[in-house]
């Protein structure tokens, strides 16, 4: 067995999750915020049988999406805003996801 973790944006989430339903993928699901846009992300923790993590990671992959969008940079600390005071082009979306071995599972 395997534990993927996956990051996603709040935007994928949901669809994500319905996703997971309509293959058996059982997970659980909690929010988290990026540091870099300080966005609202979900992060899936998803035990699966070694054959189902290709299927589980390709259905990531066709629901979260990466795309390009517009952020103001926050202000620094030290008060110099002249070098990020308009909004830049970013990536955004997609998947963080981490594949780990699970010694053992039990479930009661």
């Amino acid at each position: 067995m395997k534990l993927v973790i996956a990051i996603v944006q709040d935007k994928d989430a949901n669809k994500l999750r319905s996703v997971f339903v309509a293959h058996n993928i059982i997970a659980t699901r909690f929010s988290t915020t990026g540091s870099f846009l300080r966005a609202g992300n979900t992060t899936y923790l998803v035990a699966v049988d070694d054959s189902k993590v290709d299927l589980t990671l390709q259905l990531i992959k066709e629901t979260c999406s990466a795309r390009q969008q517009f952020m103001t940079p926050p202000v620094s600390l030290n008060g110099d805003t002249a070098e990020h005071t308009f909004p830049i082009e970013v990536q955004v979306g997609g998947a963080t996801v981490m594949i780990l071995p699970i010694e053992d599972f039990k479930q009661f």
